[in-house]
């Protein structure tokens, strides 16, 4: 059989406790979410649900083509230049998913004879980006400058460090001033992922980058994903204008794909006003956050300190990690479970999302449930 051999993948999955089942969750869930990516509670705020619908009767349902052809609307270049100025970068291009921006950073800037040095603790688009470049990728550990400084220091020619500023798993922060330091000692440029900075760290949720004075560097890169802190779906690469031009005529998840649909640029641009007119919401996400920590540690639980809105318990196994999910679940509480092969270092956790809504009362019954559930 052509395809016989996925019963023994299966097999295995099952045997390891490794198989994922997708969940539709109704549109009124009764769940208290800390699963989700909305950190400033954005994504069915009414602002940004008319923002979506009123794009939407403007445009149409879909932007009917690559952004080269049909796939550009007024509306996508006007959050192009809003999403810049208010990161502090010179321009922005706008892709249908963070994931998809991930990949045209790395490939279109990392070419044949290239060195790109990668933290061993990035996001899969990252790791994926690093494979399809047609450059070299050295892997180095996790949050270490010293370890990119080495690296490029055996180099001779172009290369970039690339690295998540916000590590999805722990919620821990890149040391991006030092890493910015390294790379520049060797003429490397620096591509930065802050999917989980943006709308959460900096001056009212500007970013992981602005936060850290880098913001509009020439030889700095970062993408970001409209679906978190934004409520929407999509994503940007931010960074100098000649890098955003030559995305524009290199990058193959710009040239090939589809562009982002109206509705989600709507809402994306709404987010990002309201955030301008709100900007406490960031600050509100990182204190929710602590607070989450704090119970957590009291109650006994081991808890890793969160930089942004991440908040990771660990568990025994990926079994129990799967287990405790479950009864959180089964007792009102949705929280997220990362396991093998999600976590680069083997260490199965649940994953825990701040969110600027959330009420002193729902973080106390989340940390009730979790410690009432722990296997």
């Amino acid at each position: 059989m052509a395809f016989g051999w996925l019963d023994e993948q299966a097999q295995r999955r099952r045997r390891a406790g490794l198989v994922r089942t997708l969940r539709p969750r109704p549109a009124a869930s009764p769940l208290l979410d800390l699963a989700s990516n909305d950190y400033l509670g954005l994504a069915r705020h009414p602002q940004i649900t008319e923002g979506a619908a009123r794009a939407a009767r403007t445009w149409g349902g879909g932007s009917t083509g690559s952004r080269l052809v049909t796939g550009t609307t007024e509306l996508h270049t006007e959050l192009e230049r809003e999403l810049a100025d208010f990161c502090g970068f010179e321009a922005a291009l706008v892709f249908s998913s963070g994931y998809a921006a991930n990949l045209a950073a790395v490939t279109a800037l990392a070419p044949h004879g290239s060195l790109i040095v990668s933290d061993a603790g990035n996001h899969a688009s990252l790791i994926d980006g690093c494979r399809l470049a047609r450059g070299t990728t050295q892997v180095v550990a996790h949050a270490e400058p010293d370890a990119v400084r080495k690296a490029l220091s055996a180099h001779e020619g172009t290369a970039i460090a690339v690295s998540d500023t916000v590590f999805s798993v722990d919620g821990d922060a890149a040391p991006l001033t030092a890493l910015a330091e390294a790379c520049r000692e060797r003429g490397a440029g620096l591509v930065v992922d802050d999917a989980h900075g943006l709308g959460v760290l900096g001056d009212g949720g500007r970013g992981a980058p602005f936060a850290a004075g880098l913001a509009g560097a020439d030889d700095v890169v970062a993408t970001v994903t409209l679906s978190k802190s934004m409520g929407s779906q999509g994503g940007a690469v931010l960074g100098p204008a000649r890098v955003v031009d030559h995305l524009v005529n290199a990058a193959r998840t710009f040239i090939f794909d589809t562009g982002l649909a109206p509705a989600a640029a709507g809402a994306a641009l709404a987010a990002l006003r309201l955030l301008r007119r709100e900007p406490e919401r960031a600050a509100r996400a990182r204190a929710v956050a602590g607070e989450l920590h704090a119970r957590l540690t009291a109650a006994g639980l081991e808890a890793v300190r969160p930089d942004a809105a991440v908040v990771s318990v660990r568990a025994p196994s990926a079994e129990d990690a799967v287990n405790w999910a479950a009864q959180c679940r089964a007792a009102g509480l949705a929280v997220g479970c990362f396991r093998p092969p999600s976590v680069p270092d083997g260490i199965s956790r649940l994953r825990l999302t701040a969110r600027a809504d959330l009420t002193g009362q729902e973080i106390a019954r989340a940390v009730r449930l979790i410690g009432e559930t722990r296997p």
